[in-house]
């Protein structure tokens, strides 16, 4: 079995509904236990990594990819990119 690679601000899908009715959670801190809150309600989790990674359906967006697109380019106080 593969670890899945979880990094701080991924939101993942999870297998079952959450009873506020959805399956999004983000991630807030990874460890031997991950905390998670849910994007629906707000609930805060904190989870055993083997079950979390038994109860992941799949990450629905890494935080690592978004910020890992353009590692040499800069935002400006403007908001402009160089």
């Amino acid at each position: 079995m593969d670890i899945l690679k979880l990094h701080t601000g991924d939101i993942l899908e999870l297998k079952k509904v959450h009873p506020c009715g959805t399956r999004q959670f983000r991630v807030l801190r990874v460890g031997s236990d991950v905390r998670i809150v849910c994007c629906g309600c707000g609930r805060d989790l904190v989870l055993d990594r083997l079950k979390l990674e038994r109860a992941v359906k799949r990450v629905v967006s890494s935080a690592e990819s978004t910020s890992a697109k353009h590692p040499n380019e800069t935002i400006g106080k403007d908001g402009s990119q160089s």
